[in-house]
């Protein structure tokens, strides 16, 4: 009786997932220690999938352990690589359980770029595996029994959680082992059987009749339940549903059995007959329809045995009445068998190869983090250097402090001098040229980077498209214009990025192409320079005046509060905060991390000291640049103003101003240079991707194609070609007797019934044409245009007029106007032996095809 049902393993191909996994490794951690161990980590990882699916597995708790801990595995590393079809592409093809494949067609498979596709298959194969392991135990021990128990409800759990989880899982429609319908069945059949282990647990125990009763009735309402659900399963094994069925009936018999045991217990001893004999038909059922499947014979026996002894105690001793069985009351029922919850880690040995790795919604929030941190940062440097620049811009055009410092007005103003030392010592005028001639191949580079990865979508993408316009509807991936839009989006943000930086380039070479001439003057020794700076009348009597004093004092505290600003400028950029360990605790207690609030919140209590001491430093600029005007005022009119200290003033100011400017140039070119180079690497980044994310594309395009001609190979056969009017006119025409001619008695044919041949006498042909059979048509397969030969059906010119009783010649063929005439045909029966030992082996299967009616009509 003890027959059970397994679910066979499904197959995998081999996916090496070292080479791509490693490739986002070093490209999103820095070379080191942390690098080297995640690879180590990789290298581990392939190694357990070669262990779990790239060899045969024993039913033994070993192998079962190995799968669950893969499963597992990729449990925990799912959130921590970016896994889908337009990043990390890795892919994935699984074979069909259930489908032995054909000849010709090969078996059914399905290749997705889906972890939660591997996932599930992992996981079905540990179900089948489970399954198989219980179906080994030896019931006959109680450690057997509790074996075969905790197995069946694994695999139903397992089965079910598939269910509830394989549609979203793949975004697609699964193939049809893993179906929601089938494994949906599977699950009921696992629950089905571990009712029984528990039931033939409770026997073995001699329980209470009550409870066995309980247990068979609950066990049989399971396996009518696994039956409903698969009665219209056609890629089930055949003999799941018979199976299925006897068990139905034996866990029905066993009920009614042990219940009719409490009946007569309870002196019910009518109850107890109309149980048996209920119980009895059941056995009988099993027996005369299943036998082939599973064997009743010592139930049978009991119960013969119970009911016998029981009519004949009835009969001599309690003449109870025996009710009819819809009159008996239903019999309770007990469930112990439960589907085991799945809830990772599964396995018990388990350890995370990736355990310091942070998961990618983690990452994806640092990296937010880190944007919104460099903005912030951005915001109060770029804050305070406006307002250096506002400083030295008021200054310059103040002539200030270079008025202070020439007094004398024949010598060069030591700030001047200083400025030129400055210019001098960064390289003066060539080292600002060589930076403006180099972004320009920065810049070219960059966008030859961008241009080839777009390509790259581009061309796959019109692949995919001719491809889908050929196929159709069985050209069922995500279309490549799609599955690109990210990629796309991304790019789009580089060449705005790109178009930006180019016209900043312009505006900081069109304000270098103006202070260029005062730049170089500054890059001139300190005698040249002076040559060039006009001279004046000297001014000396403001040496010791207090104006002079008050304006040198607000110039010193306007220099304390631009080192002040440099001082908060490098607080700020040095200030770091690792907000990973918030993340983690948000995601644990959440699910889910509010990015924004928790960075805000970070950022504020960072950066708000800053923020304030900025704003300090603005009011004080502001407040001291209102002074130094007013005493500037008062400078000035107390300076003897003439042309000749004019023009020295505003060359001055002119020189002033191009070192400030020459200050920002180098800057603002510094950074550019910086820009362009991290860009280059970002962009490579980007190229890799695209190149990744094509070449999977690729591999799956060249799956899907094979499958296609395979499952072209499995349809049924192009249609038959009529043969051209012509030749049916011909045929008829040489087949009628001439004018006067005496009808020919045509030779006897052979006809071969039940391998047996006969003689037969045709009829004499009447004049009147036979109609020439022909096979049904069969429609083409769709989207499928037979590769065959082509043979012109076009109306054949009329017959020449020719002489009475001259010989019929045949009209050549369209194509070959002088080949020989073709002679006439006949229908001719012939035995597949025989044709099959006089033709080519290279008709293969389309021999049968050739032999249907109408038969070879070709013997010349």
């Amino acid at each position: 009786m003890a027959t059970f049902i397994s679910v066979p393993l499904k197959k995998s191909s081999e996916v090496d997932l070292v080479k791509p996994l490693s490739k986002f490794v070093t490209m999103n951690y820095p070379a080191g220690e942390e690098q080297t161990e995640y690879i180590r980590a990789l290298e581990e990882l392939n190694k357990l999938r070669k262990n779990a699916l790239g060899r045969p597995l024993d039913k033994h708790d070993s192998s079962l352990e190995i799968l669950l801990r893969y499963f597992d595995q990729l449990s925990a590393v799912e959130p921590k690589f970016p896994f889908s079809e337009n990043q990390l592409c890795l892919t994935f093809t699984w074979k069909d359980a259930f489908d032995r494949g054909s000849l010709f067609g090969g078996s059914v498979k399905l290749a997705l770029a889906s972890l939660g596709y591997e996932k599930t298959c992992v996981l079905f194969n540990a179900a089948a595996l489970a399954s198989q392991i219980a179906s080994e135990q030896n019931l006959d021990s109680d450690e057997g029994l509790r074996a075969a128990a905790k197995y069946y409800q694994l695999a139903s759990g397992a089965l079910l959680h598939i269910k509830d989880t394989v549609l979203s899982a793949l975004n697609r429609e699964p193939t049809m082992d893993i179906s929601p319908e089938t494994v949906g069945a599977l699950h009921h059949i696992m629950l089905a059987q571990a009712q029984e282990v528990f039931f033939l647990k409770a026997t073995s125990d001699k329980m209470k009749d009550a409870i066995i009763a309980k247990l068979a009735n609950q066990a049989a309402d399971f396996y009518g339940d696994a039956f409903k659900q698969c009665q219209y399963k056609e890629n089930l094994p055949k003999e799941v549903l018979p199976v299925l069925a006897a068990k139905h009936c034996i866990m029905q018999a066993n009920a009614e059995l042990h219940q009719s045991i409490l009946a007569k217990q309870n002196k019910h001893f009518g109850e107890e007959i109309a149980r048996l004999q209920h119980a009895a038909e059941l056995v009988k059922t099993v027996a005369s329809r299943y036998d082939e499947y599973v064997s009743v014979k010592d139930l049978s026996d009991k119960i013969n045995r119970a009911l016998a002894n029981a009519k004949k105690d009835n009969d001599f001793i309690y003449h109870d009445r025996v009710p009819e069985v819809k009159d008996l009351a239903n019999i309770g029922k007990a469930a112990l068998a439960k589907a085991t919850a799945i809830s990772p880690p599964l396995s018990q040995k388990f350890t995370d190869l990736f355990e310091k790795m942070v998961p990618m919604a983690v990452q994806q929030a640092m990296g937010v983090y880190n944007q919104r941190k460099a903005e912030t940062v951005n915001r109060l440097v770029g804050t305070m250097r406006e307002a250096t620049n506002l400083c030295n811009g008021v200054l310059a055009s103040l002539n200030l402090p270079a008025a202070l410092e020439d007094l004398s007005g024949d010598t060069i103003p030591q700030s001047i001098a200083e400025k030129s030392r400055a210019v001098v010592s960064k390289g003066g005028l060539q080292s600002i040229e060589q930076l403006i001639r180099d972004l320009p191949d920065l810049m070219t580079r960059n966008r030859e980077i961008l241009d080839e990865s777009l390509k790259m979508l581009d061309d796959e993408e019109t692949t995919d498209n001719e491809l889908r316009s050929k196929f159709n509807q069985r050209w069922n991936r995500t279309p490549s214009g799609d599955l690109y839009k990210p990629l796309r989006t991304e790019g789009a943000n580089f060449r705005s990025k790109l178009d930006v930086a180019t016209h900043a380039d312009g505006v900081v070479r069109e304000r270098f192409n103006t202070n260029c001439d005062m730049i170089t003057l500054l890059c001139k020794s300190e005698g040249e320079l002076n040559a060039a700076i006009p001279s004046a009348n000297p001014a000396k009597t403001l040496q010791g005046s207090e104006v002079v004093n008050v304006l040198r004092s607000l110039l010193t505290q306007l220099d304390e509060v631009k080192r002040e600003r440099e001082g908060l400028e490098g607080e700020i950029k040095a200030a770091t905060f690792d907000m990973t360990a918030n993340f983690l605790a948000a995601m644990e207690q959440d699910r889910s991390i509010n990015e924004e609030a928790l960075s805000l919140s970070q950022l504020d209590q960072q950066y708000g000291q800053y923020n304030q001491k900025v704003q300090a430093t603005l009011r004080t600029q502001e407040e001291l640049l209102g002074k130094v005007q007013t005493a500037h005022q008062e400078f000035s009119g107390l300076k003897q103003s003439n042309s000749e200290a004019n023009s020295r003033e505003e060359v001055l100011k002119k020189l002033a101003s191009a070192h400030d400017s020459y200050v920002e140039i180098t800057n603002n070119l510094s950074e550019g240079t910086k820009f362009y180079n991290s860009l280059t690497e970002i962009l490579l980044k980007f190229q890799n991707k695209c190149s990744d994310i094509v070449f999977a594309r690729k591999t799956e395009r060249d799956e899907l194609l094979k499958e296609l001609q395979q499952s072209i190979a499995r349809e049924p056969s192009a249609p038959s070609f009529n043969a051209p009017a012509y030749q049916s006119n011909l045929a008829a025409s040489a087949a009628a007797p001439g004018p006067g001619a005496a009808n020919p008695t045509p030779a006897p044919r052979t006809v071969f019934v039940s391998g047996q041949a006969q003689q037969q006498t045709p009829q004499q042909p009447q004049p009147t044409q036979a109609k020439v059979q022909q096979p049904p048509a069969r429609p083409p397969p769709p989207s499928f245009t037979p590769q065959g030969p082509t043979f012109n059906t076009a109306p054949c010119p009329p017959p020449l007029p020719r002489r009475q009783g001259a010989t019929l010649r045949p009209w050549p063929h369209p194509a070959r106007p002088r080949a020989r005439p073709t002679p006439p045909t006949r229908d001719t029966r012939v035995h597949l032996s025989v044709f099959r030992s006089v033709c080519p082996w290279s008709f293969g299967p389309r021999l049968l095809d050739l032999c249907r009616p109408p038969l070879l009509t070709v013997l010349r």
